[in-house]
């Protein structure tokens, strides 16, 4: 598989519904960590992205860091990243230590989105000559934003696995999914849906639950996969809105899915997928990657299955609840506090924080030790 390439399962109806149809509250975006490129992007060119109904500038600085700021010079709003053709930017001359120069007059700005060089002007740089920068991080291959329509520092760190830095372990290259016309709920009910597996992917469930801790969403469950032909043990977890990690036991082994999703438009998501395989050897050999990528690809057409319907679908801004579903109700109200502020997020939280069973089902320690 391309991972380049946007899938054709991704394609679907379009016009989702909005935030504000959810009811999840005043804001538009959540608050969180979210992936907005693979690191191997980062070249000496500025990279154009839209995330948050944002358009920004991502590059990597000299020194190795990567910088994201907002894309419009103030001078005369020239896209600092998208205009390619100036001789300035064909010769690769914009990145200057951690700065960046628009290609249009060549101001220059630092990683902090102040101007500290005009070429033709030697007066004190103007007042107004600033540009929004943000916080990010360089996670897992993943390079990731801290989003916050408050402007609040980060309450959590990105997750990271341990396994990534094992040099037996075959490193992700992350399916680049495209574009989607999905609100984020949709996505995240998924987290809280025992009654989908079967149907949709053929994983019977012999046990589960959910916990709520935090900015942590887990959903812990395993059953006979059809697809697999064996016991599919998972433990499943949202660290904050928008990523996604699953630790898998297959016949004693175990891998790692991670799947991001980010808010574009309000509405539209942008998507990433990896899985992070253990080799035979250190470090892994061509075997061990074709492995890796075959376990890739198995994952990725599961997760098809899903967005298949999704992107199909009518928004489920309300749900018909029965009594032996999964938590939809709690965790929509888990999801909720990354719209609100951080007083009211943690008053949900007071009420919502800890185990959450469903009807006539055993929980893993119930199904191990009965």
């Amino acid at each position: 598989m391309d991972n380049q390439v946007k899938h054709d399962y991704f394609k679907g109806r379009q016009g989702m519904a909005k935030t504000k149809d959810y009811g999840l509250g005043p804001s538009t975006f959540p608050r969180g960590w979210f992936v907005i490129a693979e690191s191997s992007e980062l070249t000496d060119t500025p990279v154009p992205l839209t995330f948050f109904d944002l358009d920004l500038a991502l590059y990597r600085g000299k020194s190795g860091k990567p910088i994201l700021i907002d894309a419009y010079c103030p001078h005369m709003g020239t896209h600092l990243a998208a205009s390619d053709t100036t001789v300035l930017a064909q010769k690769k001359l914009q990145i200057e230590g951690d700065s960046i120069r628009c290609p249009y007059h060549g101001w220059r700005f630092n990683s902090d989105g102040l101007c500290d060089h005009i070429p033709y002007y030697d007066g004190p740089m103007p007042r107004s000559a600033i540009l929004t920068s943000y916080e990010v991080r360089e996670v897992m291959g993943c390079i990731m934003i801290w989003f916050d329509e408050e402007g609040g520092e980060p309450d959590y760190e990105p997750p990271f696995i341990d396994e990534w830095n094992d040099p037996q372990w075959v490193k992700w290259q992350l399916d680049h999914c495209g574009e989607i016309d999905v609100h984020p709920q949709e996505v995240m009910d998924n987290i809280a849906d025992i009654r989908h597996l079967e149907p949709t992917h053929g994983a019977t469930c012999v046990y589960y639950e959910n916990e709520i801790d935090g900015y942590l969403c887990i959903q812990r469950q395993g059953g006979f996969h059809e697809d697999y032909g064996t016991l599919l043990e998972t433990e499943t977890w949202y660290t904050g809105p928008g990523i996604l990690i699953s630790r898998q036991i297959m016949n004693g082994i175990t891998s790692y899915e991670f799947i991001a999703h980010t808010p574009v438009h309000d509405g539209c998501l942008k998507v990433w997928h990896g899985v992070l395989s253990k080799g035979n050897n250190t470090p892994p050999n061509q075997e061990d990657r074709k492995s890796a990528a075959i376990s890739q690809q198995m994952a990725m057409d599961s997760l098809a299955a899903d967005f298949s319907v999704w992107t199909n679908k009518r928004a489920a801004t309300r749900i018909i609840q029965l009594n032996n579903d999964g938590p939809f109700g709690s965790c929509r109200k888990w999801y909720s506090q990354f719209y609100i502020s951080r007083t009211e997020a943690k008053n949900i939280l007071d009420k919502i924080n800890g185990v959450h069973t469903v009807s006539n089902f055993p929980t893993p320690f119930e199904y191990k030790h009965s």
